[in-house]
């Protein structure tokens, strides 16, 4: 079953563009089959480079004329390379048949979006533009319901429709939003067969990555810390591994789409925490996965880090959705007083805290009486105004 996403208008947009387009997200959420969609509308080749045929296929192309090249891969103005970063020298091949002016729009599929750009962007620049794909936005998920509409309003949904909205909140508070973990029956068993590997492959198959349990050792850290500044040395420390190592891996896990951070927002180190990070997974299902954390309830023992945790990558994955132009931090002063997002538009800032039980909200007066901003605090009562 097809879900709509909200950014099939832009990438039928870009196709009006000659520009190369990267196509990037992590592996499950959906790049192949929003193509393959697109494919039903639009003619066009898909070459898989997980595929050994298709592999070989672009690589005899790649010593070809470009003209002669693009004719013996598509028979279209459209051709699609999945899981483009499998070839190291994807990026001079491409910038070759780009500057020719072949009459071909192409797009780059990628699941290691580091490796990619790496690879890519560089011998592209000026040629290329990015689209992000996420797991699905909350948004995405209510469209498939039978009584959703987008020509309601939120008052009225939420005064017609409340039960429904915090069964399905629930549900993906748990089992987060890869669009498999929201159409299966199972999806516990999806989750746990995801992050055992798939999620994780790019990784695995990475030279300097020496011990997978390395890896999942880091992730459980980070679930088990999710909310804190986390600084590397604590982390090195905890896990007995150098700082280098760690940080490495957690750039290979940002670069997968598996995790994203924060930094603080500080304008006062003598006042204000600078240095540490904040680590959030773009996809609650998948910290829960990690921690075998199954229990559907308003009363788990973390529902308050995990509200904060859905809401933070909500945020994250519109930002990268709609391409915004902002920042996005963490802040911490050196007593103790936080907020858990500030968000950078310019020269304006606005301050967001995330509680999931409203009576414990209690907006920072310290951030307040710094920045002349009162945070808003975003509960299960009042999200809809900011994430639909």
């Amino acid at each position: 079953m097809y879900i709509r996403r909200l950014l099939e208008e832009q990438l039928e947009q870009s196709l009006k563009s000659k520009k190369v387009l990267f196509l990037l997200g992590a592996r499950q959420v959906g790049k192949t089959t929003l193509i393959e969609h697109l494919l039903e509308k639009t003619e066009g080749k898909l070459l898989n480079m997980d595929i050994d045929l298709d592999h070989a296929r672009l690589k005899a192309a790649s010593k070809l004329s470009p003209q002669d090249a693009l004719s013996s891969l598509s028979d279209s103005d459209l051709l699609i390379i999945d899981e483009a970063q499998r070839v190291p020298d994807i990026g001079r091949i491409v910038k070759g048949w780009y500057d020719a002016r072949v009459p071909v729009k192409i797009i780059l599929l990628g699941s290691s979006s580091a490796m990619l750009l790496d690879q890519a962007s560089a011998e592209l620049t000026g040629r290329n533009e990015k689209i992000w794909l996420t797991p699905l936005l909350f948004k995405e998920v209510l469209a498939r319901q039978d009584w959703y509409s987008d020509k309601f309003s939120i008052d009225f949904i939420k005064e017609n429709f409340a039960e429904q909205i915090n069964a399905i909140l629930l549900e993906r508070l748990v089992y987060g939003s890869y669009p498999e973990s929201v159409l299966t029956s199972d999806p516990r068993q999806y989750l746990t067969n995801l992050t055992s590997d798939y999620l994780l492959k790019d990784i695995f198959t990475n030279s300097i990555v020496r011990s997978p349990d390395d890896v999942r050792r880091l992730l459980a850290e980070l679930a088990r810390s999710l909310g804190d500044c986390v600084a590397i040395s604590q982390l090195a420390t905890r896990l007995k591994l150098s700082r280098q190592t760690v940080q490495r891996y957690l750039d290979l896990l940002e670069g997968i789409f598996v995790i994203f951070s924060l930094p603080a927002y500080c304008t006062d180190p003598i006042k204000e925490v600078k240095k540490s990070r904040k680590y959030y997974f773009w996809d609650t299902g998948v910290k829960n996965s990690i921690q075998r954390e199954w229990v559907v309830s308003q009363t788990r023992s973390d529902m308050d880090v995990l509200w904060e945790n859905w809401v933070m990558a909500e945020v994250y994955k519109q930002g990268k959705t709609f391409n915004r132009l902002e920042d996005m931090f963490f802040w911490q002063s050196r007593n103790g007083s936080s907020v858990d997002l500030v968000v950078k538009q310019g020269s304006q800032i606005h301050p967001f805290d995330f509680r999931f039980y409203p009576h414990l909200a209690k907006p920072s007066r310290s951030f307040k009486n710094t920045y002349s901003v009162l945070p808003k605090t975003i509960t299960p009562e009042n999200f809809l105004e900011v994430l639909l």
